[in-house]
């Protein structure tokens, strides 16, 4: 059974190697140098950056568990707008990601329904987030669970440009 904890800053370094872990896994094969994997991953997913996330009031972390084992986490940034999504009430799921032995075990489906229920209960009416455009299985992932395409952004990793959609969801009927 899944239990989705939400993180505080005694779990930096827990949240730190399941980010760079679950990305290397997810994207590493999208990225042709192994260098510029590296270097991503040293900055977005350090202990310094993820200690001042973790203390920043508008992002929330959360982590998934099976058997007391972290296997995966969310994380949702509050009150950030993106221009092609029509709403001043929005929020962004900004990663779920899950340790690639315990995909297909739901775990992604558990964390994004604890991110959505929070983004809608702080009245947020748009949940927005960011696929790569070739990441097919989060694309698939996420059109299930309802999200529409309303544009495309730019990802940058140590100067390569990588095209990623971008999906929006009412919390609201």
């Amino acid at each position: 059974m899944v239990a989705i904890k939400k993180a505080s800053i005694n779990d930096v370094e827990i949240l730190a190697l399941l980010g760079r872990i679950t990305y290397s896994e997810s994207h590493g094969h999208f990225i042709n140098n192994q260098e510029d994997l590296i270097t991503y991953n040293n900055e977005a997913f350090s202990i310094e950056k993820t200690s001042a996330e973790l203390q920043n009031v508008n992002i929330v972390y959360w982590i998934a568990y099976i058997d007391n084992l972290p296997v995966g986490y969310a994380k949702l940034i509050l009150n950030t707008d993106n221009s092609q999504v029509s709403s001043k009430k929005q929020c962004r799921l900004e990663r779920i990601y899950v340790l690639r032995e315990f995909l297909g075990q739901k775990i992604g489906y558990e964390l994004y329904k604890t991110v959505f229920e929070e983004a809608k209960s702080l009245g947020f009416e748009i949940l927005w987030l960011t696929t790569y455009i070739k990441n097919e299985s989060a694309i698939q992932f996420y059109e299930r669970l309802g999200f529409n395409k309303v544009g495309s952004y730019d990802f940058i990793v140590n100067g390569k440009t990588f095209e990623n959609l971008v999906f929006s969801k009412k919390t609201a009927n």
